[in-house]
């Protein structure tokens, strides 16, 4: 099976194509200065961005984990999810408070999705 490396960047790749599945690495906000809400908007803009170079789409999420600065953020977090959500295709989801790398990120998130069967 090949691995189709999209994104690449210093350290990493932004998704990994292998075996049917798209493997997110872990997405920031393009502005950090944005609350949470802005900040969890512009990582699902990019999700999708990968997901489509992919050849998938959030309808095909498997699993999502999403990394909060401060839990007390889920609520903004959340709005910006609810919108974006395809309701009749939800991915199993897992939220954690976490320490992150840079102290101006609120919000990573990483997951895996499927390829569309031909």
């Amino acid at each position: 099976m090949s691995i189709k490396r999209l994104a690449p960047e210093e350290r990493l790749t932004g998704a990994v194509v292998h075996n049917g599945l798209v493997y997110l690495a872990g997405q920031i906000a393009d502005d950090s200065s944005l609350d949470a809400e802005g900040q969890m908007a512009d990582i699902l803009r990019q999700v999708d961005a990968l997901l489509a170079e992919a050849g998938t789409d959030k309808s095909h999420l498997i699993s999502v984990q999403i990394f909060l600065a401060d839990m007390n953020d889920m609520a903004g977090m959340n709005r910006a999810w609810d919108a974006w959500l395809d309701r009749n295709n939800k991915p199993a989801r897992a939220t954690v408070e976490a320490k992150l790398a840079d102290p101006t990120w609120k919000v990573e998130l990483t997951g895996i999705a499927a390829l569309p069967q031909p």
